[in-house]
């Protein structure tokens, strides 16, 4: 489906009223898609997420935007010569001029992505993930079906894996129960309603969670969609970096305690908990990429 003909098929989701502000702070010559990731050091997973980007037949132009924190394995030499993407370079570790590099967190990291974003949406992935056929455009239209019925939807989270350990995808709910993204898209006026992501209160680990639930607090509903998917590629790297166990548990501390007595209960039952599909790949994304 061409350009015209999806800009006419979403606005026919909309009352004729809404339809005039439908696009309010953007331009259609604009990019409409702004697809975000931050990587450091994993160039031969970056190029395949960069692929299955390029391969998922999106319907409306779009942008990319890649955050690098200073890759010395060939990834940003990679990345300028991408012409269809957009590279912010952000040292994060080493030193420069004698002094060492103040480390910046994962809000920082991303909301350089997140604020130069274009699009009237922002879709998040990791730089070890591939999306699954079509998953972008079904996503827009879950949103735009959603946003018919006049909800306000500010996240709209892909269902995911962690290949090959886990074969069945799954959404996850945090704090309080509620809904989060660990991939997929935010509209972009609800990430600047929120003030985007918290740079000063996580390390790490927690600053999705919170951006989500900064989301809910405001107003806004996140929603699974069950035709977006997303393999995330999981190797000992990864299961090394998830062991962190005094990073992960200073950041979790701090969840809970902003959210204590909004969608954080001590003394009450914990709702966090994953939601699966029993979505199958016949396409095998996966095993095709990562073989």
């Amino acid at each position: 489906m061409n350009y015209k003909k999806r800009l006419k098929k979403i606005a026919s989701y909309f009352h004729p009223n809404q339809r005039s502000s439908l696009f309010e702070g953007t331009s259609i010559k604009k990019d409409f898609i702004s697809i975000v990731i931050g990587s450091y050091q994993r160039k031969h997973l970056l190029r395949r997420t960069i692929e299955s980007v390029r391969d998922n037949d999106i319907g409306l132009p779009f942008e990319m935007i890649v955050v690098d924190g200073g890759s010395t394995d060939g990834s940003i030499e990679w990345l300028i010569e991408q012409k269809d993407i957009i590279t912010i370079v952000q040292h994060n570790r080493g030193e420069f001029n004698g002094q060492p590099i103040k480390r910046r967190s994962w809000g920082y990291f991303m909301n350089l992505c997140f604020k130069a974003a274009q699009g009237y949406y922002v879709l998040m992935l990791s730089d070890d993930c591939l999306l699954l056929p079509d998953s972008v455009n079904n996503g827009i239209d879950h949103y735009t079906r959603l946003a018919r019925q006049g909800r306000r939807i500010g996240g709209i989270a892909f269902y995911f894996r962690n290949w090959p350990v886990e074969n069945r995808y799954y959404v996850r709910r945090t704090l309080g129960g509620k809904l989060m993204v660990n991939h997929g898209i935010f509209l972009k006026s609800a990430l600047e309603r929120v003030n985007y992501a918290d740079e000063e209160r996580y390390s790490f680990y927690k600053a999705d969670t919170d951006l989500c639930l900064k989301m809910w607090r405001a107003g806004y509903e996140i929603v699974d969609c069950p035709t977006s998917f997303v393999e995330h590629y999981y190797d000992s790297g990864e299961s090394s970096r998830l062991t962190n166990t005094a990073l992960l548990k200073k950041d979790r501390k701090a969840c809970k305690k902003k959210w204590q007595g909004i969608y954080y209960f001590k003394n009450k039952p914990d709702l966090k908990g994953k939601i699966y599909t029993e979505k199958v790949d016949d396409c095998m994304t996966a095993e095709k990429k990562w073989k």
